[in-house]
């Protein structure tokens, strides 16, 4: 019998901007990347919506995600861990 490989998954690390609803999280992503020609650092963002299935997470916490599956119309990242979380 044949083992079929699984596809190795993005993970990403980032910081929790809200909570939308029920095990949802929102993580915002932000990335440097150097202009091709003119060579000026340049910071990217990216909110993603992440399922946080124990509702660990809470706001301002920095995360790492996982890419999953589909999970709704929005959801494509699940929380993998709390990296540090937020000063109170």
């Amino acid at each position: 019998m044949e083992e079929t490989k699984r596809h190795l998954r993005k993970t990403r690390e980032g910081r929790v901007t809200s909570k939308s609803g029920d095990k949802t999280i929102i993580v915002l992503i932000e990335r440097r990347v150097r202009h091709p020609l003119y060579g000026k650092e340049i910071r990217l963002s990216s909110r993603v919506h992440a399922h946080d299935e124990d509702n660990r997470a809470s706001v301002g916490d920095v995360v790492r995600v996982m890419e999953t599956r589909p999970l709704s119309k929005l959801k494509r990242w699940r929380l993998v861990d709390v990296v540090s979380e937020a000063a109170k």
